[in-house]
C-alpha cells in the first residue's frame, strides 16, 4: 500500500518531524510504502532559523514544486496532508481533490487557522478567514493534536475527527539517576520563536535567586534572558536532546494566554515527563491535559504561583522524584509513539 505524505517541512522542521517523519520507519515495518514530499526545503528552514531573507523566486519555486506533485497523487492509496496544500492560497486544490474523490487525511498540531482569521492584514483576513474550515471539511479525516483543534474541526463540518497528540518515542527516553549538582537545574527546550514565553519569567527568576540556589539550562535558543545569573545555553540536536533534558531537575513550560497558545500541543512537557522530570507549566490549553496538577507537576496562573511552585520543587527532592515517576507513567500510557501507532496504522490501511 502506497502512502504519500505532503509535509510542510523536511525532517528538521519540528512539526513535520514529530507529526510525520517519526512514524515512517514503523509504518514501513507494517508493509506500507511511504513517499514524502515536503513543501519547503532544508535551505528554507536554515534561512528561517538564521533570520535570512528568502527571495520571491525561491518561494514561488516551492509552490510550483507542490503543484507538480499533485499530478501524481492518484497513484497513491492514501494521502496525508500537513495543514494545507498551499500556504496563503485559496483552498481550491483541496476542493479539487475532494471532487476527484481523493480521500486525503489532514493533520494539525497548532492553530494555523489563526494565520488567516486573526491576520492583521485585512485582505488575508477577508479572503482566507475560512480557508482551513474548507480544508477540514473536504478531507476524509482530520487528525488534531488537542481539543481546541478538534473543536475547530467540528465547527468546520469535518466528516471524521481523531485526537492524535504530538508524542515521543519512549524507547529513546532512557531514565537517568538524579543529578548531584550543587544547584538545581531548571530547564527549558524550544525554538527561537517560542523563546518569548521564557523571557516572560525574567522577573520570576530575579525574585527566586535570593531564595533558592538554581541554574537555568536553555536548549534551542540563543537569545539571552535579561536574567543573567547562572544561565547556560545549549544548541539543539535531535540526537542529543534527550540527554540534555535528562540533566534537568525541573522542566518548565510558560505560555501566554492567547488563541494561538490554545492550539499548542504541550510537546516539551511530554519530553520532560518522558525523562521522568517534574514540571511546572502555565495553566493554559493542552498543558492542563498533560499535567496532573499536584501529581506529576504544577499548573500555575501567575508570577506568585511560579515562584511558589518552583520553590517547593527545588527544596523537595522526594517530591521531584515522585512527580517524575508519575509523569513518566502517563507518557507511556497516553503520549507515546507506540500508543499513537494503534490509531495511525488502521487509519492508513483502511480501505486497503
Amino acid at each position: 500500500m502506497k502512502i504519500l505524505y505532503l509535509t510542510k517541512y523536511s525532517r528538521n522542521g519540528a512539526s513535520s518531524r514529530l507529526r510525520s517523519y517519526h512514524y515512517f520507519p514503523l509504518l514501513e515495518k507494517e508493509g506500507l510504502v511511504v513517499t514524502v514530499k515536503p513543501f519547503f526545503d532544508e535551505d528554507y528552514l536554515n534561512n528561517i532559523y538564521t533570520k535570512k531573507k528568502i527571495s520571491i523566486l525561491k518561494l514561488l519555486s516551492f509552490y510550483f514544486r507542490r503543484f507538480v506533485v499533485l499530478f501524481s497523487i492518484l497513484k497513491y492509496d492514501k494521502v496525508v496532508l500537513e495543514k494545507e496544500l498551499f500556504p496563503y492560497f485559496f483552498s481550491w486544490f483541496e476542493k479539487t481533490l475532494f471532487v476527484l474523490k481523493v480521500k486525503y487525511i489532514v493533520d494539525y498540531d497548532d492553530a494555523i487557522f489563526h494565520n488567516y482569521d486573526l491576520s492583521t492584514n485585512k485582505f488575508i483576513r477577508f479572503f482566507l478567514k475560512n480557508k482551513i474550515d474548507d480544508v477540514m471539511k473536504y478531507s476524509d479525516c482530520v487528525l488534531v493534536g488537542n481539543d481546541y483543534l478538534a473543536d475547530k474541526a467540528t465547527q468546520s463540518g469535518a466528516k471524521k475527527i481523531i485526537l492524535f497528540p504530538t508524542v515521543i518515542d519512549v524507547d529513546r527516553y532512557h531514565l537517568k539517576a538524579s543529578n548531584n549538582n550543587d544547584k538545581i537545574i531548571i530547564g527549558w527546550i524550544g525554538s527561537p520563536s517560542t523563546f518569548k514565553y521564557l523571557k516572560g519569567l525574567n522577573t520570576v527568576f530575579e525574585k527566586l535567586k535570593n531564595k533558592i540556589p538554581f541554574e537555568i539550562h536553555i536548549i534551542g535558543a540563543t537569545e539571552e534572558l535579561d536574567f543573567k545569573d547562572s544561565v547556560r545555553y545549549f544548541k539543539w540536536s535531535e540526537f542529543d536532546e534527550v540527554a540534555m533534558i535528562s540533566n534537568f531537575d525541573i522542566g518548565i513550560m510558560p505560555l501566554e494566554n492567547t488563541p494561538w497558545e490554545l492550539g499548542k500541543c504541550a510537546y516539551k512537557l511530554i519530553q520532560y515527563m518522558g525523562c521522568a522530570k517534574p514540571v511546572v507549566a502555565s495553566k493554559i490549553g493542552m498543558n492542563t491535559a498533560v499535567v496532573d496538577d499536584g501529581f506529576s507537576g504544577f499548573l500555575v496562573k501567575n508570577e506568585d504561583e511560579w515562584i511558589e511552585k518552583l520553590t517547593v520543587l527545588v527544596k523537595d527532592a522526594n517530591l521531584r522524584k515522585l512527580f517524575g515517576e508519575n509523569g513518566r507513567k502517563k507518557v507511556e500510557q497516553e503520549f507515546s509513539l507506540q500508543h499513537n501507532l494503534k490509531t495511525l496504522i488502521p487509519l492508513l490501511k483502511d480501505g486497503k
